[in-house]
C-alpha cells in the first residue's frame, strides 16, 4: 500500500462530526450522564478560582470560547476527552452538586468587575439565560471510529508533548497583539541569542529551555528592574501583567536603551564571572543548575552597583557573589516564601550591598 492509499484509508478510519451545543445543553447532558467526564480525567481539573470566573465572564460577553472534543461510544454516549477546564468550570458554577464540588464564586473577574462575588444564582435571569443558551462548537469524534483513537486522540489533546509553557503562551500571545507584540516577542529572541547571555545561562537545564526558559528568563531580568515593585508573590502573574503593560504601551519599554543596558551588563558578567553566575556554591566551586531566584539577585545586584559606578573590577564581582550567596542572609532570601517582595529586595540588595562594599574597600 503506498502513502496516498494509506492516508485515504486512515482518513476513513476518523468519523467526525461538527456541532454547536450550548452550555445549557452541555449541562444536561453531564445530568442526564449522557456526557461522561472520565475519573481518570477529572485528576487534570486543577483551573484556579480566577481561570473558571474569567471564562464564566468571557462566555457572558459573547466572547470566543475554544472547542471541545468528545468521542461517542458504543452506546452513543459522550465522552469528553479535551476540554475538560471548560466544561468543569461552567458545570460547576451552574450545578456544582453534579460535580460534587463547592459552588463557585466569581473571583478575579477584570472586564466586569461586579462579577465578582456573584454565585449563579446571583445573576439576573437575563445573564443566567444567556450563559445557558450560549454554545461552543463540539467536534464529536463517531462511534464509527476506531476504537484505539479514544487513546490516541487524549494522548495528543492533552499531553501528546505539546502543552504549552507558561512563555510560549506568552510568545503565542504575543503576536495576536500586532506589530508591538512582533517587536517584543523578537527583542526577546534577540536578547536570548546574545552569546554573553548564553554564556551565563549555559546551566540552564535542557527542559527548561526547551520551554522557552531563556526567553523567560530575559523577560524576568526586565521585569525585576523595571517593575519589581508590582512582585506579589506569583511569579507567573507578574511576568504575564508586566508583559501585557509593555505590549500594550501603559508603561516606556525603549527597546534601543534597554538593549544597550542588556548587552553592556552580560559583557561584564560573561567576562567577570561566566559560566557560574547563577548558581549555588560550595566554597569556590559551582554547585548544580541555575537558580532563578538567584538570576534575579545577581543580574539586579551587579546591574544597580554598575549604574552607580561603572568601574567596579571584575573580580572583585566573581568573589563578592560567590561569598553572598554562601551567607546566612541571602540563603534566608533564597529558600522558603521566596517569592515575596520582601525578599526579592533582600537578595537583590545582598549582592548589591556587598559589591559596593568592597569596592569601597579597595578601590581599581
Amino acid at each position: 500500500m503506498d502513502i496516498v492509499e494509506n492516508i485515504d484509508q486512515s482518513i476513513g478510519e476518523v468519523r467526525t462530526e461538527s456541532l454547536d451545543l450550548s452550555f445549557g445543553e452541555i449541562v444536561n447532558l453531564h445530568s442526564s450522564k449522557e456526557l461522561i467526564i472520565h475519573p481518570d480525567y477529572q485528576r487534570l481539573f486543577r483551573w484556579s478560582d480566577d481561570q473558571k470566573s474569567r471564562l464564566i465572564e468571557s462566555i457572558i460577553l459573547e466572547l470566543p470560547v475554544p472547542q471541545i472534543f468528545v468521542i461517542e461510544n458504543e452506546n452513543g454516549i459522550l465522552e469528553l476527552i479535551d476540554g475538560l477546564q471548560r466544561v468543569s468550570s461552567v458545570i460547576q458554577f451552574m450545578e456544582p452538586e453534579k460535580l460534587s464540588m463547592d459552588a463557585l464564586i466569581l473571583t478575579g473577574c477584570d472586564l466586569i468587575k461586579e462579577l465578582n462575588g456573584k454565585a449563579f444564582s446571583d445573576l439576573p435571569l437575563t445573564v443566567r439565560l444567556r450563559i445557558k443558551r450560549s454554545s461552543v462548537r463540539t467536534i464529536m469524534i463517531k462511534r464509527q471510529s476506531k476504537p484505539f483513537l479514544k487513546y490516541e486522540m487524549f494522548k495528543r489533546l492533552n499531553t501528546g508533548g505539546a502543552i504549552l509553557a507558561p512563555q510560549e503562551i506568552r510568545n503565542c500571545s504575543a503576536r495576536m497583539i500586532g506589530t508591538m507584540g512582533d517587536n517584543f516577542y523578537s527583542f526577546l529572541k534577540e536578547c536570548a541569542n546574545l552569546p554573553q547571555f548564553k554564556t551565563c545561562t549555559e546551566t540552564l537545564s535542557q527542559s527548561d529551555y526547551d520551554k522557552k526558559g531563556d526567553e523567560e528568563l530575559v523577560l524576568r531580568f526586565f521585569a525585576t528592574k523595571n517593575s519589581s515593585h508590582t512582585f506579589k508573590g506569583s511569579v507567573r502573574d507578574w511576568l504575564d501583567t508586566y508583559m501585557e503593560q509593555v505590549l500594550l504601551e501603559e508603561i516606556n519599554f525603549d527597546f534601543g536603551a534597554e538593549l544597550n543596558e542588556f548587552t553592556v551588563l552580560f559583557d561584564y558578567l560573561a567576562n567577570s564571572i561566566g559560566t557560574g553566575a547563577f548558581v549555588k556554591y560550595r566554597g569556590e566551586n559551582p554547585v548544580g543548575a541555575l537558580a532563578p531566584a538567584y538570576y534575579e539577585a545577581v543580574s539586579i545586584g551587579v546591574w544597580r552597583a554598575l549604574k552607580k559606578d561603572p568601574n567596579i573590577n571584575a573580580d572583585t564581582v566573581q568573589l563578592c557573589i560567590m561569598q553572598t550567596v554562601q551567607t546566612e542572609e541571602f540563603r534566608n532570601n533564597t529558600g522558603p516564601g521566596a517569592n515575596s517582595k520582601e525578599k526579592l529586595e533582600g537578595r537583590i540588595s545582598a549582592i548589591e550591598r556587598t559589591i559596593e562594599e568592597a569596592h569601597r574597600a579597595k578601590p581599581f
